[in-house]
């Protein structure tokens, strides 16, 4: 008994200075994140936008945009998803809305909400995909598109779209989403200014639960009053504002969000479209995307802005959420997997070197030491002595990694973008990152880590996303 207890104590004493380091090492990697977001956005948050938007709604060289909406059985949100892309301010663009194999009446409401009629379509297949049944176009407003196809994942919805896609960029949008009107212009300058340097651009993405929208159009952001929604609120403002916005300063983003990204068509069709066998199809094109350019050795560019702003529904009950993190955790498994060769090699520069075992280390590999720093936590107790000091500790750096890094997120977004004036709601996020360590984040840890062991036990129990829309008229 005694030697098991000693065996359990040195067990518990390598793991909890591992764990220990390990947590120290990705709060100052969120730091410089943080201080590299603060950076970019200060170049940019004081100017005045208008100005050089509206020049950019003018401009000949404004690049006109295909705006890709793959979705299956999304009756209840897709007719007010078109209903805001119809309205965006933008001088040329095409919406194509591609219903992949629905066995919900999606097809029927899109034919009947906006007058759409069969026609013989100029499809050009570059890509393959499902069989296309039939493209129709609406009489109302001629830019709008539905493309009719077998079911083939969203993957190969959106390869079936960039083959009908007539203009040399490509937005991909998620059919549940809602875009400010501003948004594609914001997006697009970026590209348009950089004289064809920058291939892709992501935005934002925020949670759109219990906002106003009439109609498609926002009329009035809100903080939900579901606690999972709101502490998936400041999930995305600290991956969004930290992450992406420091990666992106740097050209090391792996990430462009299915729910709002821009591509440039030639290059995605150059290396093959998005791959139909991974469920992380936007980290791999963009993961591919950098191989290619380094590969071919381009001077190009992905970049993130944080400006344009795509607001979408977040899960409201913890089943659904535990499927949408498996299948999270899957995608970026299948991502790193299938870009191996890129870990660790010089060739593909900052993105093997850097951006890759980031990935790896502290987005792969970090739910499963934050499992363990918790069993820990729980463990030192029982073992007395210094053990119980090995708890605190490991208690406080996860507290620390977790509540305070979404507390920076919050104050950056209240000093930069201030998308909640109520003050009651910038309290309510306040508050619920404080408390995000005691049950939140666990919580997604555990997700994350039965996520993996579906991997090795090659099982799937995510499904689709059951959605009530969010529009409210």
């Amino acid at each position: 008994m005694n030697t098991l207890l000693e065996w359990a104590r040195t067990v518990v004493d390598f793991l909890s200075q591992m764990i220990f380091f390990y947590t120290v090492a990705i709060i100052l990697i969120m730091l410089l994140l943080f201080v590299l977001a603060i950076k970019q956005i200060r170049k940019t948050h004081l100017l005045d936008f208008e100005e050089p938007y509206d020049e950019h709604l003018r401009s000949e060289f404004t690049k006109p945009i295909s705006i890709l909406v793959p979705g299956k059985n999304e009756e209840t949100g897709i007719v007010n998803t078109v209903r805001s892309l119809l309205t965006i301010d933008y001088p040329e663009f095409e919406i194509i809305v591609i219903n992949d194999g629905s066995t919900d009446s999606t097809l029927q409401t899109m034919i009947e909400a906006f007058e759409l009629k069969p026609i013989t379509s100029y499809y050009r297949k570059r890509l393959d995909s499902k069989p296309i049944r039939q493209v129709y176009q609406s009489k109302v407003y001629p830019h709008l598109f539905l493309m009719d196809k077998e079911s083939g994942g969203k993957a190969d919805a959106l390869n079936a779209g960039m083959n009908l896609a007539q203009y040399p960029f490509f937005c991909s949008l998620d059919a549940d989403s809602i875009i400010e009107r501003t948004a594609f212009v914001k997006i697009m300058k970026p590209i348009i200014d950089s004289g064809d340097e920058i291939i892709a651009s992501g935005g934002s993405v925020r949670i759109a639960n219990d906002c106003v929208i009439e109609r498609g159009e926002l009329k009035k952001v809100a903080l939900s009053k579901n606690r999972i929604v709101v502490h998936q609120v400041i999930e995305y403002l600290r991956d969004f504002l930290f992450g992406r916005i420091g990666f992106g300063s740097r050209n090391l983003l792996l990430i462009v969000s299915g729910a709002f990204g821009v591509f440039s068509k030639e290059y995605c069709i150059n290396i093959g479209g998005y791959r139909t066998n991974t469920v992380g199809e936007d980290m791999d094109l963009v993961v591919r995307l950098h191989r290619y350019i380094k590969k071919n050795k381009l001077n190009k560019k992905i970049a993130y802005i944080p400006e344009p702003v795509c607001w979408t529904e977040a899960p409201e009950t913890l089943s659904i959420l535990r499927k949408q993190r498996n299948r999270w955790y899957r995608g970026l498994f299948e991502s790193l997997w299938h870009n191996k060769r890129m870990f660790l090699n010089p060739r593909y520069g900052k993105i093997g070197l850097i951006s890759l075992p980031y990935y790896f280390f502290i987005e792969l590999l970090g739910p499963l030491i934050e499992m363990i720093g918790y069993f820990i936590i729980l463990l030192g107790p029982f073992l007395g002595g210094i053990y119980i000091q090995y708890s605190l500790a490991l208690f406080c750096c996860i507290l620390l990694l977790g509540s305070m890094l979404s507390m920076f997120s919050i104050l950056l977004e209240e000093w930069s973008f201030r998308r909640y004036e109520k003050i009651g709601d910038f309290v309510r996020l306040f508050i619920s990152s404080l408390l995000e360590s005691f049950w939140y984040r666990p919580l997604m840890t555990f997700f994350r880590v039965e996520g993996f062991f579906q991997i090795i036990f090659r099982k799937k129990s995510w499904g689709d996303m059951k959605r009530k829309g969010v529009s409210q008229s």
